[in-house]
């Protein structure tokens, strides 16, 4: 899918054709559409077939008077998904009278960013570098539920003797692995952005820029914590589970051993021989009596010797 927007009356529009300035987006296109795009515009056409692939890391690229920005972007999986959440790459693709942003998939801040004309497409570097900070808090917005998510299963983990949380908080982890190595190569992109003259930078863009350098920087700091915090969980809690079993096995023996007691006196007076009392009309409840308070000696000596 491939649309074109400009601006009017300081809104951004959709256009049904190409025109100067223009900010396009290109949305899964077909090979037919990359190839009408790279020849109207003259970019080499490899530039969206990188932008369209995940593993991509966050990089710059210069083809004469084009440059291929690829920006890592943090994406939301459903439930059904083990690895709730992952990296997707976004291309912005920067000619002399346009501006291209190519994906797999939509991307929700960028399509809000547009629906509500949140940005000048006349100016683009300011334009690209306040996707650079939204795309930095809504990284910082992520790591949130993500902390929540962990305290959630902390609490499950406390009275849990099963594998499915530990197997949660391992995805969480790998989550935040695809976090840190993208946000640390958007910092690196960014900060050559910063330091060359890659692109024009005008001086009040800059501080957009560095801005989005700093918010970058702290997901990454908050990354760390998150994964740390996470990989000592797990060590801890697989420790909690294993106790957790052994307590529940303590009292399963226990209670089976007090369950043996009476069926042992019991079947002493089912044996076909002369046993004392066997002709008291009491028998019967003597041997209740008698099984019973066994059972609760044996319960106060092992509560004396702290086995339960």
């Amino acid at each position: 899918m491939v649309k074109f927007y400009t601006t009017k009356e300081n809104k951004i529009v959709e256009v049904e054709k190409f025109v100067e300035n223009s900010l396009i987006k290109v949305i899964d296109p077909s090979a037919d559409e990359i190839h009408m795009l790279s020849s109207l515009l003259q970019f080499d056409p490899d530039f969206v077939y990188d932008s369209l692939d995940d593993d991509e890391r966050a990089r710059i690229e210069v083809d004469e008077d084009t440059v291929l920005i690829i920006l890592k972007i943090p994406k939301k999986f459903d439930i059904s998904s083990k690895i709730p959440y992952r990296t997707v790459s976004v291309g912005i693709i920067i000619g002399k009278n346009y501006t291209i942003f190519s994906s797999k998939e939509p991307v929700e801040f960028i399509e809000h960013m547009i629906k509500n004309s949140k940005f000048d497409i006349n100016k683009k570097s300011r334009m690209i570098f306040q996707i650079f900070l939204l795309n930095a808090k809504v990284f910082l917005a992520y790591l949130k539920e993500i902390n929540k998510t962990i305290s959630i299963i902390e609490e499950e983990l406390h009275r849990s003797m099963k594998n499915k949380e530990l197997e949660e908080m391992m995805y969480l982890e790998k989550s935040l692995v695809y976090f840190t190595t993208s946000l640390r190569s958007n910092e690196i992109m960014m900060e050559k952005l910063l330091r060359g003259n890659i692109i024009k930078i005008y001086e009040e863009d800059k501080d957009v820029l560095e801005d989005a350098i700093i918010e970058n920087r702290q997901a990454i700091e908050v990354s760390n914590i998150y994964s740390d915090i996470l990989a000592g969980m797990m060590d801890s809690y697989a420790s909690v589970i294993s106790n957790n079993l052994n307590i529940v096995m303590k009292i399963l023996t226990v209670v089976t051993i007090l369950m043996q007691i009476p069926t042992i006196i019991t079947s002493f007076y089912g044996m076909n021989v002369k046993l004392p009392i066997q002709h008291n009309p009491l028998a019967y409840l003597y041997i209740i009596i008698w099984s019973i308070g066994t059972v609760a000696l044996t319960l106060v000596w092992f509560k004396k010797k702290k086995w339960l």
